[in-house]
Order: C-alpha cells, then structure tokens, then sequence
C-alpha cells in the first residue's frame, strides 16, 4: 500500500487514515507473515493480548526460532548465531556478543563491576547451544552454554541473557546506527528564559538528591541555573561543585576569584566591559560547567547576561544556512600567552555530533558552540589568495551570528547578589558582564569548573535512581529487569523519559522540550509520533517500541520503490521511516 504524505493534515493522521483503509487486509498480512516465518517449536506465549481459556491453554511459540541457518539450539548443533524470537520475528544475535556481554560473577566482578577476562580472548571459532530457562526475578532468560569457550572457562561455564536486555541492545544498536539523537535542551530567548528560569535553595540542593536530580536537568535542558541563600564563604562554590562531583584543577587553581586589579592578566581581572564568551577555549576539554558565586556586589552596576549559543545558531542555520556552514568548517585560533603559560587550539566555531553518510552536514545536531573573542589569536589556516574567499565567508558568518547572540530579545541580564550562585553551560551558554565602578565598592565572586565527564556522570546516576533510563550520545537506555516479562503479562503503561517532562503544559512539550536530532531540518522541528506511539501502547498494550519522532516541516513524497522521501526521511532514512510506519501500523 502506498503512502502519500503531505504537509497538508498531520503525520499522524495520514497514517491514523492509511492504517483504516488497510484493515480488511490486516488478517492477510498476518497469516502470510506466520507463513513466511521459520519455524519454532511451541513453548511460551509472546503475545500480550488478553486470552480466552481455551487460548491459554494452547501451546504457544517459543522465543528460540528453529530453521537452517540457526542450529544453536538445545536439541540442535553448536552454532555461531543464535536467532531469538522478539516482537514476533526472529533476530539473530552473533554467539561473540553473547559472550562477550556474560555478566556472571566468573566474567564480571560482583563488587568492580570490571570484565575479568579480554574480548581478544574469545576464540575466532566460538559456538554457542541455546535454551530458556526462567528466573525469578528476570523472567524468561536465553541460557547459552559454549563450544571452544574462553580459556580458563569450564564446560559448567553458562551465559544468561534476559530477553528484555536482548531487546534493549537491538534499540540501542538501531539507534545509533540510524543517527537518531535523543535531545532534551530548550533553546531559549530573553522571555523564555525569563519564564522557565530555575532558582534554588542551597540548603536543600546541598541536602536532597532529588532537588539535585531537579537542577541537573534543568542545567541540562537550559544550560542555565540559580542557587540562592549560599553561605558567606569561599567553600561555598567548592561544596556546590562538588555535590555534582570533582572540580575541575586548571592553571587558575581549584578556586579563582574575579576581582578588578591593577595590571590584570585576565580581561575578567578588570572593571571594564567584557564581551559574550566562553572559558578555556584554548585548552583541549574546555570546562563543561561553570560556577560563580557572589560574595561582594557592592559596587555600581556590573550586571551579568547571558546567551543561548544553540538558540542563536538555530536562528542563523535557518535564515542563512550558507554561513552556518562557514561556522561549522572554519578554523578559528584561541591562546592563552604568557611568561608561564601558552595554550594555544585551533576549532570551529560550531562542532557538530557526527553525521551518516549521504546527509547533509550543515543539518547535524549541534554538539558544541565555540565562541570566545577576548581568547582570539591569529588565523592560522586559509588565510589569503585571490580565489580563495573563506576567510571572507567566515568573517560575514560571524558578524551575522554575533548579531544574533547579542541581540536584546535573546539576552537574559542579571546583577548578582551577595549569596547567589549562578550555574551554567561552558559550551553552550555565553555570559558577559557590564563595566562597574570598582572605586565605589567591591565586587567578588569566587569562581570553580566542573568537567563534562563528572556532570554527566552524576546526572546518569540520578536519571536511573528515578527514572529508570539513562542516555548517552544521544541514545536512552533503560535499565532494570525484566524491561518485558514474558511471564508476568502485559507491562504498566511505560512512558520513560515522557514521566518527567508531561508534567510540563502540553504548550511546553510541543515548544522543543523533548526533540530528537539529525541530519535533517528535524533539528529544529516539533514532535509528530511521539505522543502517538505511547498511547497505542495503552491502547494495545503490544510490546514496546522505540518512539521516534519525525519533523513534519515539508510536504513528503513516495518513491517508485515505495520508501518515504523528504526532510523526514532525511533523518532517519527511507527505509527506516518506512518500516517504522509499518510497525505503527501493525501494533494499531
């Protein structure tokens, strides 16, 4: 069946209607798909459907698919796949992952949670014998015992795989293969800043976990967070820090303080205007967070602002994508130089995540911004020639992309006040401060850093204490077992990430609260399937599949060979898209 999908009427309708119109087939599609099937012994159910008694007492089909090119089985050969069945169709798993991932307490330390033996001592020859067996606390599990196993590895040596943990690998596997990106940042403006804007008390930020969890994930989504009712004290910052983990040691020491003195070796050491930037461009891991906490705002003025770089940076790819282009290839030279100490890296202004073949690079999410003129030295690259205009290119992106970042309407301005704490994304958020009169009053602020690996760390810990997931480069895992029971029945209506965020106004949701990115115009466009694929859950209570928003920006069009075209496809594929629909379609 075809699919014509416009701009039109919503995603979700087109498909809502499509599927309707292919009901009467629906029956069909199912007894060809048990046809085409390998076959497999009957053992236990796999489907979640609500059954008759005379239903339940039929046997059901075992989750180990018997055919030719799986002999892994318990009443079969040795074999180096083994093909499971999940969600009706048989995947098939390579036996070195398998053994690769045993987590018993003869491959895995109980106490280090470290691998006690080397991938590279697996043999190339590897088999593996298959069964299910139950547990009971996990469920259904696959048992596999091995042929030629790792030396030192007994022949009593058995693997045990969970099938909500083989399920949870193939998601992440298709995940990153298909260069979809879990992305919960909100770009922001002056007035949504002003409106989302988060402040909390230090005594119980420093005390309860959750008011943590809170303000890490406000910082991850806003780059931007305030603490108030912080102790007159230079630890103050230090136990701020490190209630997220260790404080990044930079030439600065642990601790720096901004303060105006004569014959400054940093701009930041002056009274003087200081233009939006970013810390420690010149170093090669620039600091992901920073902290600075007031202890003297006694003299006039000396506001702080801030900036959205993402927000900025969005702006511009959609006004002049040529000169976001610019922006993301074009090398630009940050130092630190003098008597003692000479920092000296080189890169683009805009970093993007790594994008799949055949898309287009300008459209990839975007990782990191860079932008830190104080720090500025020389170009060094691509600096002269008559037929080669890039440093004109890139001197036009700039000046359109400072317009942005300075602009009033996306400039959030606050004066700190003695006893606050401001927070902040190094690689994402600028800040800035107005010239104050140092002669008039002081003005103090003890300063510390925090590493991108220590944040987030602390955030994975907490997002699996109260949420069950985690996610990194762009993925989410979830952990906790079983992920499906195969023997408890249907899951609890499972919305994941979703728990935190629905609290939100559906106003909220729709405005870039949960986005996922890629190389499309997806970066920047609204949710369509999200919301659509929890509820067929609810409705179907089918098992569980990855939700996967696609950009509804522009009209879309069908190939010859049947596969969606368009600023959809372009994020996740022709191929994927397409059978991603199909599995909206046979779980409605």
């Amino acid at each position: 069946m075809a699919l014509n999908l416009t701009a039109t009427a919503p995603l979700r309708a087109l498909i809502r209607r499509a599927t309707r119109a292919d009901t009467v087939n629906h029956h069909a599609r199912n007894v060809l798909r048990r046809q085409s099937r390998a076959p497999f012994r009957q053992l236990w159910g796999a489907s979640w459907s609500r059954q008759s008694p005379a239903t339940e007492a039929a046997p059901q089909p075992e989750l180990l698919v018997h055919d030719a090119s799986n002999e892994g089985q318990p009443d079969g050969k040795p074999a180096k796949h083994v093909a499971v069945n999940i969600d009706g169709d048989p995947r098939t798993f390579d036996t070195v992952f398998l053994r690769d991932s045993c987590a018993c307490p003869q491959c895995v330390d109980p106490d280090s949670k470290q691998k006690l033996f080397q991938t590279s001592d697996i043999p190339l020859d590897l088999e593996g014998t298959c069964t299910t067996v139950e547990d009971d606390e996990k469920g259904l599990m696959l048992e596999v015992a091995w042929q030629k196993d790792v030396p030192g590895y007994g022949p009593e040596h058995r693997t045990r795989h969970s099938f909500g943990w083989l399920q949870r690998a193939l998601n992440t596997e298709s995940e990153l293969r298909g260069a979809v990106r879990h992305n919960e940042r909100v770009l922001w403006d002056k007035d949504k800043i002003t409106k989302h804007n988060k402040w909390l008390d230090y005594r119980k930020y420093m005390a309860e976990d959750e008011v943590l969890f809170d303000a890490l994930t406000h910082l991850h989504k806003y780059g931007l967070l305030f603490l108030n009712n912080v102790p007159e004290s230079e630890e103050s910052v230090v136990q701020i820090a490190n209630r997220i983990g260790n404080l990044k040691d930079t030439f600065y020491g642990r601790t720096w303080d901004v303060k105006s003195k004569p014959k400054a070796e940093n701009i930041a050491y002056t009274n003087v205007f200081l233009g939006l930037h970013m810390d420690l461009l010149y170093t090669s891991n620039p600091p992901h967070l920073q902290l600075l906490h007031s202890l003297r705002a006694r003299a006039p003025r000396g506001e702080s602002f801030f900036s959205d770089s993402f927000h900025a940076a969005t702006q511009l790819h959609r006004m002049k994508p040529f000169l976001f282009r610019h922006l993301c290839n074009f090398p630009v030279t940050y130092h630190y130089h003098h008597e003692n100490y000479h920092y000296h890296f080189n890169r683009p202004t805009i970093d993007l995540f790594p994008y799949p073949k055949y898309s287009e690079p300008s459209n990839i999410a975007i990782k990191h911004v860079n932008w830190s003129p104080p720090f500025q030295g020389p170009f060094e690259a691509r600096i002269g020639g008559e037929n080669r205009p890039h440093l004109r290119y890139y001197l036009e992106a700039a000046n359109a992309f400072e317009k942005l970042l300075s602009a009033e309407e996306n400039l959030y301005e606050y004066r700190l006040e003695e006893g606050e704490c401001v927070i902040f994304d190094n690689r994402r958020v600028l800040h800035a401060r107005r010239a104050f009169d140092a002669q008039k009053g002081e003005r103090w602020l003890k300063g510390a850093y925090v590493d991108d690996d220590v944040f987030y760390s602390k955030l994975r810990v907490l997002q699996e204490r109260y949420e069950g997931r985690w996610d990194a480069e762009g993925v989410v895992r979830r952990h906790g077992e079983p992920l499906r029971s195969q023997k408890q029945g249907p899951p609890e209506d499972e919305t994941g990430r979703l728990a935190r965020t629905q609290t939100l106004s559906r106003a909220e949701n729709e405005d870039a609260i949960l986005r996922y990115e890629g190389p499309s115009s997806a970066l920047y466009g609204p949710r369509v399937l999200e919301e659509m694929t929890f509820r067929l859950r609810k409705k179907k209570r089918s098992a569980p599949i990855q939700a996967t928003p696609v950009a509804q920006t522009q009209t879309e069009t069908q190939s010859e060979d049947g596969n969606i075209e368009g600023p959809s496809s372009a994020l996740y594929g022709t191929r994927t898209l397409s059978a991603y629909i199909n599995k909206i379609k046979t779980i409605m």
